[in-house]
């Protein structure tokens, strides 16, 4: 096998399919990423058995057919590090050699026929959406999930499929972060049985592997894994196993509550501001709505106190509720700093509620007063 290519090319290619390669794995053959000849280029795949990733790179010069296996750690630092602008890399089935005009390295490899396969996308029913769509449902849902959970299947992202919609919602049981967006389907019924929970780990994957696209993706769920394909690009994972919580009856009756308008990039501010002096042990914030001001107060102990004014559209009944400002935080970074929001409230045991206009919704519960 021999190819020639762009270095920087191959080398963001490279990098977003080592993602997928495990640190550590009993299967050493795993820590490889596999290069493949095709007819209009080459396909790079890596897998760890439970997430698995194709990127198809045309525009290659393929002077030999064939495959290779490619160790990840030393010929990721040799895309980096090497001068040239096009390097060739060719393989005998038990070395790779990798040239430009000022440097040659030549690595030991293991046999290419040995590396387990990944799935390609063939679905003919599916979901179809906007990758900017997609990513920014993984971006404001995959920090609220729990990977050390054993209780519930808390470990990735709860997706639930409509018409002409797709739901995301992530939760460590804490809080719990809940975002719609259009999608349409292709080639049949919407239904997906059972629940389609997607490791946030894969979903990490997804997001980077989609970073540079602006075209619309295929996703399709079947045989206990669920399959997204870009236009150049097919991520495969294996679905989280158990349940997941009744996520609707998280949120409080909408008719019940005050709802506040706040601006996020302020709002953002004064809670950094006032979450200066908390601790692990000492972290709740008092946030007291009226008067026209938000004033939140925290009590950090020997660290001190903090006192934070700013002011609100809101002169109703005094309401006071106590938040990890980290978890209100989380929320307020996924959001741009113009963007407009609410913040729905009913009294210091129910808990808070952050909503935006763009179907974003994202519950907070309130903290005891010793927290």
């Amino acid at each position: 096998m021999q190819i020639y290519c762009e270095r920087e090319r191959l080398l963001r290619a490279f990098q977003t399919a080592a993602s997928v390669v495990p640190a550590r794995s009993p299967k050493a053959i795993l820590q490889n990423v596999k290069l493949e000849t095709t007819g209009e280029g080459i396909v790079l795949t890596a897998t760890d058995l439970e997430v698995g990733i194709r990127i198809d790179l045309g525009g290659v010069e393929t002077t030999s057919p064939g495959s290779a296996l490619l160790p990840v750690g030393r010929v990721g630092s040799i895309l980096r590090e090497a001068p040239d602008e096009k390097l060739t890399v060719h393989s005998d089935g038990r070395q790779v050699a990798i040239e430009g005009q000022k440097s040659k390295f030549q690595l030991p490899a293991e046999d290419p026929m040995g590396y387990p396969g990944v799935q390609a996308f063939d679905a003919t029913v599916y979901h179809e959406l906007p990758a900017r769509v997609f990513r920014e449902l993984i971006r404001r849902t995959v920090f609220a999930t729990d990977n050390e959970s054993t209780r519930y299947a808390l470990g990735g992202i709860l997706l639930e499929f409509g018409e002409e919609q797709i739901t995301a919602v992530g939760t460590d049981g804490r809080r719990l972060a809940q975002q719609v967006g259009s999608a349409k389907v292709v080639g049949g019924a919407s239904t997906v049985d059972g629940m389609t929970i997607v490791p946030s780990r894969a979903m990490h994957v997804l997001e980077r592997a989609l970073s540079e696209n602006d075209e619309d993706i295929q996703l399709a769920v079947h045989d206990n894994a669920v399959l997204v394909r870009s236009q150049r690009t097919t991520v495969y994972a294996r679905l989280i196993e158990g349940r997941f919580p009744n996520w609707q009856g998280v949120f409080p009756q909408q008719d019940e509550m005050v709802k506040i308008p706040l601006v996020a990039g302020a709002f953002h501010a004064a809670v950094r501001q006032a979450a200066i002096v908390t601790s692990e042990d000492r972290r709740g914030i008092d946030f007291t709505f009226g008067d026209g001001k938000l004033e939140m107060v925290g009590h950090g102990g020997e660290f001190g106190e903090s006192r934070v004014e700013l002011p609100v559209a809101y002169d109703g009944a005094e309401i006071r509720i106590r938040l990890d400002p980290r978890f209100v935080s989380d929320f307020l970074k996924a959001l741009e700093p113009e963007q407009n929001m609410v913040m729905e409230l009913k009294n210091e045991e129910t808990a808070a509620v952050c909503r935006t206009e763009d179907g974003y919704a994202y519950v907070v519960m309130p903290l005891s007063q010793g927290q």
